[in-house]
């Protein structure tokens, strides 16, 4: 339930490579206690021990990958926080002064993002203390970014909603379609026109991606919610534990 950019097979690969990397990890800690004086026996006894271990018990590699990776994107995303949990002029929704900030990222060519507007309405419905930041992550095709770009035009004019919600229920994307959104919002044509092809607006795509690499997102939507990230669409129950998660966790 996730629209992604293609997975290239030497992930894979890279993927394989860590996971004997972390293997070698643990061996190499269990040197480590042994010590690096010459061998003993209780030091080849260790070694054996964590040697047989990984071999009955592969299932730790991923475990452990998971982990690691749980790790480095809570770390990106507090060195990034202002980028990940600052809106866009008007791109966002609820209470400003929250206490959880979820920053989704969308495309609106994606139908698993349509998918998950009725949760994020019902969310903020149920809970005044939550706000939400529209990341707009344009990858399907040349009509997202158009779309996107105007989306963040509409933002400048305190009209984000109002056009976020007319180009998703628009159902097919095209230039048509945007037009419409665009009136549909009651956006100042002439000055979004402006706006679309702003340096502003260029940079706020750019940089979206460019966090979105640094967080491991790949496909939309994905939602950053406390030091965690979650990939494709969500219901409200999954974004409500989203939410009492980060809250534990403060």
């Amino acid at each position: 339930m996730i629209e992604r950019l293609s997975r290239k097979p030497w992930l894979l690969a890279i993927g394989f490579l860590l996971a004997m990397a972390l293997g070698a990890g643990l061996y190499a800690t269990a040197r480590a206690v042994a010590g690096d004086a010459a061998p003993t026996p209780e030091r080849a006894r260790m070694e054996r021990i964590v040697h047989d271990y990984i071999l009955n018990h592969p299932e730790i590699l991923p475990q452990a990958m998971e982990r690691l990776q749980q790790r480095e994107t809570a770390k990106a995303i507090s060195d990034n926080r202002s980028a990940v949990f600052d809106p866009f002029a008007g791109a966002w929704a609820g209470n400003p002064q929250g206490d959880v900030t979820i920053s989704v990222y969308m495309d609106y060519a994606c139908g698993f993002c349509r998918a998950s507007l009725p949760a994020i309405d019902k969310l903020l419905k149920s809970d005044p203390n939550v706000r939400i930041i529209y990341r707009e992550f344009p990858i399907l095709s040349d009509e997202s970014v158009t779309a996107a770009r105007w989306a963040l035009a509409a933002a400048e004019q305190n009209k984000f909603r109002a056009f976020h919600d007319a180009m998703f229920a628009a159902g097919q994307l095209n230039s048509g379609s945007i037009q419409r959104a665009a009136q549909a919002a009651g956006l100042d044509i002439a000055r979004a026109r402006t706006a679309v092809s702003s340096d502003r607006v260029e940079a706020e795509l750019r940089n979206n991606h460019a966090l979105a690499r640094s967080l491991g997102i790949t496909g939309t939507p994905a939602w950053v919610v406390g030091d965690r990230v979650y990939s494709g669409a969500q219901d409200y129950a999954a974004l409500k534990r989203a939410v009492s998660e980060a809250r534990r966790a403060e």
